[in-house]
């Protein structure tokens, strides 16, 4: 069992940034990929960013490369989003999800574990 709890999010301007953390409670938080999943009203979750349980690859959705960066500590149990160059097209609530799976996932449906979700409204 992974307890996934986030901060961060809020409000920010067109261009702006914003950063998400993702603090876990299983001593196992090393073995897990983690993912980072968006949704926003009316539309399905969607996939954003996921990074490998040794950090050492990560895989971003296209609307997310070059703006996004996925990272962890695996010593503090903590998964990282920092946002950049925000669009108002960003604004949804922010999941991170741990999964167990020997790939890196795109698919909401393999994670195991999902955290609380964080409001993120991008304003132009």
């Amino acid at each position: 069992q992974v307890r996934l709890v986030q901060s961060g999010g809020g409000l920010v301007q067109a261009g702006g940034s914003l950063g998400l953390s993702c603090a876990a409670s299983s001593p196992t938080f090393g073995r897990y990929n983690m993912g980072w999943f968006r949704q926003a009203p009316g539309k399905e979750r969607e996939f954003v960013a996921a990074i490998s349980w040794s950090g050492g690859s990560t895989d971003y959705a296209d609307a997310a490369k070059g703006r996004f960066t996925i990272s962890r500590d695996n010593a503090k149990n903590l998964v990282f989003l920092q946002m950049n160059s925000l669009k108002p097209e960003d604004t949804a609530t922010y999941y991170c999800a741990a999964d167990l799976s020997e790939r890196l996932e795109t698919s909401a449906r393999e994670y195991d574990y999902w955290g609380q979700g964080t409001q993120v409204t991008v304003f132009s």
